[in-house]
């Protein structure tokens, strides 16, 4: 780092606290983008749509990874994140999805399965967890003794200052000192792996191939198809990414810098408003990031040495209060990054379309009840799949937040478990209901109670229809 910097507020509030120096490094620089007014804005003619990119289900299917791939590679999981939208305080990958198997019961059970195919530990596992999230994690995975690794199971995410928005100087709030800290986004996992040493750790015993998904998405396995295409394939960087639906029109999605000619992730916060139009549009701009991400560890390394520890990722500023269950306390900036907007700092990064089946990310109570339901199975490889007769269509469900957003409600009106749906295109439930056994939902149909007391769903099949209780 530049001796300029070395008494910076910031830098010594973070050194103070531990922080490695690749994520002070990387936070400076965000910082600096703020002071300068950069937000990474990217207009519509610095762009080319892309019309296609290869279909994973056009590989060959006989043309799998072998055992000396998957010994070379680590999976990752981010594992930051607490169920706060569903009302939680724990770690979202705790919650269960089936019985009383959660997400990492599933996530471990894959792991271990490819080990079992390779007769060794590999594929290597981590998961970079939060100071929140880490011991609870680590609590849970002692019922598989058998997953760690020689350098463990995880790493850590960082934690940097969150800043005034009129001076950017850090933030001081006395009665909490946590509360003066925020997470960095998951464009962070870049300088925590080379900060913590993780990095050189596992280019020094051989592993060359790192795949990253999110904890909460169980569609997101290792498939060997896939692991074969990019060694194969030789590419530094290769993001999975699906067709834009209307329900993604606001999301980001890929494009290529005609300056450059390097793919790039457009978010919504770097397009002009008067271009709106164009970045919703999902013919023009065709694909969104499943953030699903296999990467060449050697060439990642060999970037992080070019600039100095550093991904120039485009910046995220979050504006909040201080306390953020407080909206009365002082506004601040969180300074963010995204993992996939990588994409733009390899020559050669490339995109797969992959099925939707791929992205199955819970984010809220609606996206675990179809999980839940039978429209999806458990396969013998313990991954959690739509059923056939869907043809790679999960149900729509639509939940009243008033009464089903918390998980201690929806747990409540769903005692006895989710209805059928796997004949179901779409489930709507309006006011509080107690869905009893053997409730099949086929079709379209929507339960509508207008009052404020529960009523039950009697057992019975609905098909197409509206019921009012």
């Amino acid at each position: 780092m530049h001796t300029d910097f070395a008494n910076q507020p910031h830098v010594l509030k973070m050194r103070a606290a531990g922080i490695a120096e690749p994520t002070i490094a990387a936070f400076l620089g965000a910082v600096e983008k703020v002071r300068t007014g950069d937000r990474g804005i990217v207009p519509e003619a610095a762009i080319a749509p892309i019309a296609s990119f290869p279909k994973l289900e056009e590989l060959d299917p006989a043309a799998v990874a072998d055992n000396a791939m998957l010994r070379q590679l680590a999976v990752f999981k981010l594992n930051g994140g607490l169920g706060t939208s569903m009302g939680l305080d724990r770690t979202k990958s705790l919650i269960p999805v089936r019985g009383n198997d959660t997400f990492l019961d599933f996530t471990v059970r894959q792991m271990l399965d490819l080990r079992n195919r390779t007769g060794s530990p590999y594929p290597a596992f981590y998961l970079m967890n939060s100071l929140i999230t880490r011991r609870e994690t680590l609590e849970f995975l002692g019922r598989y003794p058998n997953l760690a690794h020689g350098n463990g199971v995880d790493f850590l995410q960082s934690l940097v200052p969150k800043v005034d928005p009129q001076t950017l100087a850090p933030v001081a709030w006395p009665d909490q000192p946590d509360l003066e800290w925020c997470p960095p986004g998951h464009g962070d996992f870049y300088p925590s792996i080379l900060g913590c040493g993780l990095l050189d750790s596992l280019l020094n015993s051989g592993i060359r191939y790192a795949f990253i998904s999110n904890s909460d998405n169980l569609g997101a396995n290792v498939d060997l198809r896939l692991l074969r295409y990019f060694v194969e394939r030789d590419f530094p960087f290769l993001m999975e990414v699906a067709q834009r639906t209307p329900a993604d029109r606001k999301g980001g999605h890929l494009a290529r810098r005609r300056a450059t000619g390097r793919l790039l992730l457009r978010e919504s916060a770097q397009t002009l408003k008067e271009e709106e139009a164009q970045f919703q549009d999902i013919r023009r701009h065709c694909f969104f990031n499943t953030n699903n991400l296999w990467i060449r560890l050697d060439r990642l390394k060999a970037e992080l040495d070019r600039k100095g520890g550093v991904l120039p990722l485009p910046l995220i500023t979050n504006v909040k209060n201080v306390d953020p269950r407080n909206p009365s306390t002082p506004k601040v900036l969180q300074l963010e990054s995204a993992m996939g907007a990588a994409i733009e700092c390899f020559d050669g990064a490339d995109a797969i379309v992959v099925p939707r089946s791929r992205f199955a990310p819970v984010k809220a109570t609606v996206d675990l009840a179809a999980l839940r339901s039978d429209a999806y199975r458990v396969t013998p490889d313990h991954r959690l799949e739509l059923v056939p007769s869907r043809q790679g269509r999960p149900p729509l469900v639509e939940l009243d937040p008033r009464y089903y957003n918390v998980m201690a409600s929806f747990e409540r009106f769903f005692r006895a478990g989710v209805p059928s749906l796997a004949a179901c295109e779409s489930l709507k439930v309006i006011g509080p209901l107690e869905f009893s056994p053997r409730v099949i939902c086929q079709g379209t149909v929507e339960f509508d109670n207008p009052s404020p007391e529960t009523k039950p769903v009697a057992p019975g099949v609905y098909h197409d229809q509206r019921v009012q209780l």
